[in-house]
């Protein structure tokens, strides 16, 4: 257990922004090191309930260590996509306090060699969250096609260079299976010119984009995202830490469609479109990292959260076009 490390970034504002208030209910959906959970426990307690999901076993076993003076705490594990099953199996229908998730891979995750995170360390490719699952970074690099590879390079991973990387990668397995990070960092290196790797370490982006495949982060966020705002009831809020472009505008199109922002023609005045208001964003610019935090952990730089509060108790549907509303206003 002396092994696990772990760096909650964001702490207090993340929390700050639930507004924690005793005797409510309330979800961590990344449970990670216990960080968030941690605090919020401390402001609910005794009476109010947190339920905190994780699918990695590691972080689990740390957190159940950590956290084990708290009875009110429910530990499950299981992807956060599954929050609504999850939760009416334990009677909750409704989330009466708030909901929090801190996206991408854990600091314990990325730092510790063995589990093929990262690229300045030699180990086996592997990437998973979930230890139990059977596809990890080595079947995606010696599986997929030359195309496939690109495609989730560039979507995934921004890369300018994902048709020299995929390309190299085909070619090298043809000669023998691709094992380990460091034969993987040597490919991408020497597919990159070495004019255009002064922004960073050249396999950070390629890194990213076979973690987020690995473990399905993208796809499933938008719904997920949906799901969770439905679930909270008036005044409740969802507060999430996003790491890169892709989950930050999977937040923010969860976000505003949860507005209920009327996408009909400008000339109609009144909405057919049949766009249904479930509250407001808190936030419309992302709160980011104080300055010293970043200096402390240079992964918070990159960090955004984002707050949405659920103000209905059932979605209401727009009766004026919004472009007619704002005309109204000025």
């Amino acid at each position: 257990m002396d092994d696990f490390k772990h760096y909650t970034v964001m702490l207090n504002e993340a929390v700050d922004a639930l507004e924690c208030e005793k005797g409510k209910i309330y979800v961590d959906c990344t449970l990670g090191g216990g960080g968030h959970s941690e605090l919020i426990l401390k402001r609910i307690s005794p009476n109010g309930r947190l339920i905190s999901f994780d699918i990695d076993d590691e972080a689990i076993r740390h957190a159940k260590e950590r956290l084990k003076d708290y009875s009110n705490l429910t530990i499950i594990k299981s992807s956060y996509t599954n929050i609504k099953a999850e939760l009416q199996k334990l009677g909750i229908e409704k989330i009466t306090g708030g909901v929090i998730l801190d996206l991408g891979a854990s600091y314990h995750q990325l730092t510790k060699a063995e589990r093929g995170f990262s690229f300045s360390k030699e180990a086996p490719l592997d990437m998973r969250f979930d230890m139990e699952s059977n596809f990890s970074a080595y079947d995606v690099v010696n599986t997929y096609s030359e195309d496939e590879l690109v495609r989730i390079f560039s979507e995934y991973g921004e890369e300018r260079f994902s048709k020299n990387i995929a390309r190299n990668i085909c070619i090298e397995r043809k000669k023998a299976e691709i094992q380990t990070t460091a034969q993987l960092v040597k490919i991408i290196e020497n597919s990159i010119p070495k004019s255009k790797q002064n922004n960073g370490h050249p396999a950070k982006r390629t890194f990213q984009a076979i973690r987020i495949e690995v473990n399905n982060e993208i796809e499933p966020l938008y719904e997920t995202v949906l799901k969770c705002i439905k679930a909270l009831k008036k005044d409740g809020r969802l507060c999430i830490i996003t790491f890169h472009s892709l989950e930050d505008r999977a937040v923010k199109k969860a976000y505003i469609e949860a507005e209920g922002r009327c996408t009909c023609p400008k000339d109609l005045p009144y909405c057919v479109c049949g766009a249904t208001s479930y509250g407001k964003m808190v936030n419309k610019k992302p709160i980011i990292a104080t300055k010293e935090e970043q200096e402390e952990n240079s992964r918070s730089k990159s960090a955004k959260l984002r707050i949405f509060e659920r103000r209905k108790e059932g979605g209401e549907s727009s009766w004026l076009n919004t472009n007619t509303e704002q005309a109204l206003e000025n």
